[in-house]
């Protein structure tokens, strides 16, 4: 049985009546672009939030190396393990001690400063050594710590450590000069 001509009429006036409907646009609309609108948010905070945990690593790591500066850590005969518990000391909220490296570097003059990646075909290169010198020797104090990073999977990825899980290593420098303590 073939459809009779009502029923074509009624079709096609319903998808008429459809496409000058516009009560359901706005919703269409952010369906679209809620997901780019959300990831760059989500972006947008993680960068930031990554950005201040570094700020405050930078001056965890000043704080810390004024014990070596002012010779504190070599009167107190200071190991490797002593000093990252002083360093975690000083730790935020942010951090958690398992996480933190510290490597501390004497040298003879600032032009022998030598510093290395700690990184490596994406993995983090833990060879800290603890050699805090002595009065007028230079040191060079890093802290490192593997952040890790949640908006990777949207496209947006700034893991410098991609085989720890998506991470960013981030890191803290202070170079000085010893001072001539007793």
């Amino acid at each position: 049985m073939s459809p009779t001509p009502a029923s074509t009429v009624s079709l096609v006036a319903l998808l008429r009546r459809f496409r000058r409907n516009r009560k359901g646009d706005a919703i269409v609309q952010f369906a679209l672009v809620a997901p780019v609108f959300f990831a760059l948010l989500f972006a947008i905070i993680e960068t930031a939030l990554m950005f201040f945990a570094t700020q405050v690593l930078e001056t965890m790591t000043q704080d810390s190396a004024r014990a070596i500066l002012t010779g504190q850590a070599q009167n107190a005969n200071y190991q490797a393990s002593d000093f990252k518990t002083y360093v975690c000391g000083k730790i935020p909220a942010l951090f958690s001690c398992s996480g933190i490296s510290v490597d501390v570097q004497s040298y003879n003059a600032f032009a022998a400063i030598n510093i290395n990646s700690q990184i490596n075909n994406g993995a983090f290169v833990n060879n800290m050594q603890y050699s805090p010198g002595g009065p007028g020797d230079i040191v060079v104090v890093r802290v490192f710590y593997q952040w890790p990073l949640f908006v990777t999977g949207l496209g947006y990825n700034i893991a410098n450590l991609n085989q720890a899980g998506y991470k960013r290593l981030l890191a803290a420098t202070v170079a000085f000069q010893n001072e001539p303590y007793k």
